[in-house]
């Protein structure tokens, strides 16, 4: 009879597939974002149905970003780039807009640059887990899932 698997080991399975869905939520709602600042659609750029001026600093440029960049992190594209990208402008959406009027997220209303920011971050050195278009477009030897790392950087302990 077969040993019975734990939970640690069910959820270590399931990792890659948590981590892409997350990748697609974080994706899809900061490409949202940016599709309110460029088209206003979904309450506009502010709420109120507006859109931001094409070429205006750092708004327009922003939406552009979050359009794009979370569009490719929705799909799985180039996410670690496109998430290192999206970072940095949350951060400097965060210490250009939000910082200058208080010292924690709580008391200027930066919050939601702070958990992008640091979303986008997780993305950067996790990958894109499991269902991302990077898999199906890498060179072959290049793909590979996050348990064929964790078995090879466990041998090399190992040894």
């Amino acid at each position: 009879m077969p040993p019975i698997p734990t939970l640690p080991s069910r959820l270590t399975r399931a990792q890659p597939y948590a981590l892409g869905l997350f990748r697609v939520v974080v994706g899809l709602l900061f490409a949202c974002q940016g599709a309110a600042s460029l088209f206003g659609v979904l309450g506009g750029a502010g709420g109120d149905g507006g859109t931001i001026p094409a070429g205006t600093w750092p708004g327009w440029y922003a939406g552009v970003i979050e359009l794009v960049g979370g569009v490719l992190v929705l799909l799985g594209l180039g996410t670690r780039s496109a998430a290192f990208v999206a970072s940095g402008s949350m951060a400097y959406a965060y210490f250009t807009v939000h910082q200058p009027e208080g010292l924690f997220p709580l008391q200027n209303s930066g919050e939601g640059s702070v958990l992008y920011c640091w979303a986008f971050l997780l993305l950067v050195f996790t990958g894109p887990g499991a269902l991302a278009l990077d898999r199906v477009f890498a060179p072959r030897g290049e793909s590979r899932g996050a348990d064929e790392e964790r078995k090879e950087q466990a041998t090399a302990v190992a040894v």
